[in-house]
């Protein structure tokens, strides 16, 4: 009987058609592994060249939208009826936003993207590696990255809190624009196209962080490196994350937490045994000086000549790679802000996302740039001559005392970083498969771990494909095209909906305003 019930409840196309998409893939990349590659060389080269000030537009507007959704009458809205209070304290809050929203490749990236950078000459002409390199992370996940997370969880907290909306998808979002097409065909590839986006975006950041682990592990207990070893991380890993899923909200939460204390563990390992805290603080504090001073030119430099390609082959990936991931966590943003304002949302948000997201790239990514700078460590060197990236950060960690121990805390806090940004994916997505599903009510638990399961598959064929980290890049790439579309959709579906809604309030607490509306309409 309970079986039949679900049966019923499931949007059968929202969950099988991406199944069967995920298989094909898996299947042409593990067959078609230097024949995939080249596809997605040309596919990005296209739209990094043809279609880069799309997304460039998109990342600086999206980013003003905010700034409006909080400063003006829409940022006095209150997610929920008037007697509802926030469910969660502003650091449970906070930290739910940051370790839930960031997958385990902020740590990969704070350890090593400064060196990336380092060997573009667009930072040599800049100005060199100190002022730039320790710059740029900054900036590429910093507040225009943030703005797509934080504009959508205020159109998606004002549909489920406010609405009450049961349909908890992309679709349901853009109805106030659509109208009943969002019940049609059109619907239904607005979600395919959110769910597709989704897997890419998460086989991107599994397939690009996971491999360290196994190197660290390797390094660690003298395990051989290698794919066998990473795949095996990875089903540690959905392990670890389905457990946790099947427990719900209350899970997740005690998750964030313990997440957020191996995290700060973590800086606090590199700031105090690294002894470069002043170095680090300082090199910290001109870059987010220097990112300041320059966020417009950042923002809108597209090196119209190509002489360097670096907004194409950088900033342009970066936003297309938040922009894949705003499917789900979103969501689970507006869907834990519930008693708060539009205007604290967006502030929070920020505020939190920040703070972790720079704490993290400062104190990680000087330590390395300090190695190099000030002891000679050719990190960038090493990386631009061919070196694996997960050698190169294991040198970071020979340098400090306790190498050995840094690098299982480093384990411990990324299996936590997935397991938690994971759960709350999944959470998200499973309520993609039903046809309606009430704003208090949790997704089945073999919903749940059929989604967990999903989530781990193509990144595998992306492992057996050995893709380079271009490669990686080009599947956020390809797949945020279209996402940019309906999240402008979304967002313009918000400001209708809100916009109506302040005029009903208006109108309910001024009855001389309502019964002239009465009056008008011949009531």
């Amino acid at each position: 009987m309970e079986e039949e019930k679900l049966s019923k409840q499931i949007d059968w196309i929202a969950t099988v058609v991406p199944f069967i998409f995920v298989g094909i893939l898996f299947a042409i990349f593990m067959t078609f592994p230097s024949q995939s590659k080249m596809i997605l060389d040309n596919i990005r080269g296209f739209i990094g060249d043809d279609m880069g000030l799309y997304y460039a537009i998109l990342g600086t507007g999206i980013f003003a939208v905010t700034i409006y959704m909080a400063f003006s009458k829409y940022g006095k809205i209150k997610l929920g009826g008037p007697s509802d209070k926030p469910e969660y304290s502003s650091f449970k809050w906070g930290t739910m936003i940051f370790t839930s929203t960031m997958a385990a490749d902020i740590l990969f990236y704070s350890l090593c993207e400064w060196a990336l950078y380092a060997n573009e000459p667009y930072i040599e002409q800049l100005g060199g590696i100190q002022k730039w390199a320790s710059t740029f992370p900054l900036f590429h996940w910093g507040p225009i990255a943030w703005s797509f997370y934080i504009a959508l969880a205020v159109a998606f907290g004002f549909m489920l809190h406010i609405r009450k909306r049961d349909q908890q998808k992309f679709s349901e979002a853009c109805r106030p624009l659509l109208g009943k097409k969002v019940d049609g065909p059109l619907g239904k590839v607005i979600d395919l196209i959110a769910i597709f986006a989704l897997i890419a975006g998460t086989a991107t950041t599994f397939s690009l962080a996971t491999p360290l682990l196994s190197h660290a592990i390797s390094y660690v207990f003298g395990v051989p490196a290698g794919t066998a070893l990473t795949i095996g991380i990875l089903l540690v890993i959905v392990t670890v994350y389905t457990l946790v899923v099947v427990l719900g909200m209350k899970g997740i939460s005690k998750l964030a937490n313990w997440c957020t204390y191996l995290f700060f563990a973590l800086l606090l390992y590199f700031l105090v045994f690294g002894k470069e805290a002043s170095y680090i603080l300082e090199t910290g504090f001109s870059a987010l000086g220097n990112m300041v001073q320059n966020f417009v030119g950042m923002a809108t430099w597209m090196d119209p000549l190509r002489e360097t390609s670096f907004p194409q082959n950088w900033t342009i990936y970066y936003w297309s790679y938040w922009m894949v991931w705003c499917v789900a966590t979103p969501f689970f943003i507006g869907s834990i802000s519930k008693g708060r304002s539009v205007k604290n949302v967006v502030i929070g948000g920020y505020g939190w996302g920040l703070a972790g997201t720079f704490v993290s790239f400062i104190i990680l990514g000087n330590y390395g740039l300090a190695q190099q700078l000030k002891h000679g460590l050719d990190i960038s060197g090493a990386i631009a001559g061919g070196a694996n990236y997960y050698d190169v950060i294991i040198q970071i960690f020979e340098t400090l005392p306790l190498a050995k121990f840094g690098l299982i805390l480093l384990v411990i806090t990324m299996i936590s970083f997935y397991s938690t940004t994971f759960d709350a994916l999944t959470m998200v997505i499973s309520s993609y498969s039903y046809k309606r599903l009430a704003v208090d009510k949790e997704p089945a638990k073999r919903v749940r771990v059929f989604w967990a399961i999903m989530f781990i598959v193509l990144p595998i064929g992306l492992l057996f494909a050995e893709n380079s980290m271009n490669q990686l890049q080009s599947v956020s790439l390809i797949a945020a095209l279209p996402i940019g579309l309906i999240i402008l959709l979304i967002v313009a579906s918000f400001f209708k909906d809100a916009r109506l809604f302040l005029k009903e309030k208006e109108e309910l607490e001024n009855p001389k305003l309502l019964s002239e509306k009465n009056a008008k309409n011949g009531n």
